[in-house]
């Protein structure tokens, strides 16, 4: 027998902490959900996840020119990290840490590398984040998209 939605929503969370795709900022940011705001997590994933879309495409754009602004790369790899740290997304946030520390030395190549990297934790996440609001969706009696 299958398992519930709300098993596969409970286990699905429990992997994300488990493999450190999520930190203790995804709980705090559930608690600001209430009765009151009952979508405020999943819009703020939901920006999460388009922001972070705009932001990796944009940041390979700046990294193909012949003359790489690494204070813009770093602005944008700067904003990612904020909105990865505000959902609890660890692993895309600890890659961003990395990426600044490339834009500082004004790597190239060590900014790509990171770069695919950072695209690699970002849509991980965010493959499991819109599961997760699948599964959410259920257990609330809506039918998912």
């Amino acid at each position: 027998m299958a398992n519930s939605p709300m098993d596969q929503l409970n286990a699905l969370v429990s992997n994300m902490f488990a493999t450190g795709l999520l930190d203790e900022q995804f709980h705090q940011l559930k608690t600001l959900q209430d009765p009151s705001t009952p979508e405020f997590v999943s819009e703020v994933i939901a920006l999460f996840c388009d922001d972070g879309i705009q932001i990796t495409d944009e940041l390979a754009k700046l990294l193909e020119q012949p003359t790489v602004d690494f204070d813009m790369v770093d602005s944008f790899v700067h904003q990612l990290k904020g909105s990865s740290a505000s959902v609890g997304a660890l692993k895309v946030k600890n890659t961003c840490i990395q990426f600044r520390e490339f834009c500082k030395q004004k790597s190239r190549d060590g900014c790509i590398k990171t770069l695919d990297s950072a695209r690699t934790e970002f849509y991980d996440v965010r493959s499991k984040f819109q599961t997760m609001l699948q599964l959410e969706r259920q257990v609330q009696g809506f039918s998912p998209k």
